[in-house]
């Protein structure tokens, strides 16, 4: 596997990026978390800092990365319209991108997938096809792509996707500054690997010393596989409440860029993020999503010590959940 270092986001590339997707994406609140529940539970002199992607445009970072790929399409190619698979998020954010660049998308899904957010999809204008499994969702994107000439927008991999998820670090490290404080860590959920590869890409620009942490679910461990093996490596079947985070496989380019920027990758169990969960509802007053829970889940668990005493920012990466699902995973 070879990987261009210099296809990797550069700075003055990330902050053209931002400024190219204009008020199309939210510069999301960042904020201290200030809680005796939750500085209980963390190790003396541990400092939050939460990035609220949950109020992004759709409810998760992902239109960031969907609408720089669309950005760069010719006239003809964003006519002829758009394809991709998620079990949701990219899927609203493809959705939403088409609408708000005035041409079509056509979503493939897995049955499985939570049907709040297939409505949300349908909301925004989006056709929606549902298929078995994510595996058969990749190859009846890629027909749909053959057959109707539509982009294939993958849903993490690739180097335009990885511009667009840099500039939530971006905002971040300036955020934070704004406040008079430079971030030691960060700490980010992974799907496939395109957000925490362009978080940790513009993090380590910004701040070279800061320690980038990656976060997966026990059940969806891809990315902790791949940096085992030092290849890109796939899993069977997803078995994770956090189906956000539910990648099939590790794809090169997001894989190299997480490789050059990531300073390690923990794994969460569900119990784990069902509790953060909890705690995100009860301190922070946020609904999330699993995957949304998924980086605090970490700090209170395996980088709870590693952590101790440093200012840490914390990716709350997506709240694309409805209030049954919710409930039940609080309740479980």
């Amino acid at each position: 596997m070879t990987v261009p270092t210099a296809s990797f986001p550069t700075l003055p590339a990330i902050r053209a990026a931002r400024h190219r997707l204009g008020e199309r994406v939210e510069t999301t609140s960042v904020r201290r978390l200030r809680d005796d529940a939750v500085q209980a539970r963390l190790a003396p002199g541990t400092v939050l800092w939460l990035k609220e992607e949950l109020f992004q445009r759709t409810g998760s970072f992902k239109p960031r990365g969907a609408l720089t790929v669309m950005l760069s399409l010719t006239p003809e190619q964003r006519a002829r319209g758009v394809t991709g698979v998620s079990a949701g998020n990219h899927a609203i954010s493809l959705a939403y991108s088409a609408r708000e660049l005035h041409t079509t998308a056509k979503v493939v899904m897995p049955r499985t997938a939570n049907p709040f957010r297939i409505m949300l999809c349908k909301e925004l204008g989006a056709e929606v096809m549902l298929v078995d499994t994510v595996h058969e969702a990749f190859d009846t994107a890629r027909a749909i792509e053959r057959d109707e000439g539509r982009t294939f927008v993958h849903p993490y991999e690739g180097p335009l996707t990885a511009l667009g998820t840099a500039t939530v670090g971006l905002e971040f490290v300036e955020q934070v500054r704004a406040n008079g404080v430079e971030l030691d860590a960060v700490v980010v959920a992974a799907g496939g690997g395109g957000l925490p590869g362009g978080v940790a890409c513009a993090v380590k620009l910004l701040a070279p010393d800061a320690k980038v942490y990656v976060v997966e679910p026990e059940g969806a461990d891809t990315m902790h596989r791949s940096f085992a093996a030092g290849t890109p490596q796939s899993i069977d079947k997803v078995r994770t409440i956090a189906d956000s985070l539910g990648a099939p496989r590790c794809e090169p380019y997001s894989f190299a860029l997480n490789q050059a920027y990531v300073d390690d990758v923990v794994l969460v169990s569900d119990d784990q993020i069902r509790d953060a969960m909890r705690l995100l509802y009860r301190s922070a007053k946020l609904v999330t999503e699993p995957a949304g829970a998924a980086s605090l889940a970490a700090v209170l668990g395996p980088l709870r010590d590693r952590l101790a005493g440093q200012q840490v920012g914390v990716v709350v990466c997506g709240g694309n959940v409805d209030s049954a699902t919710f409930a039940a995973q609080l309740s479980e």
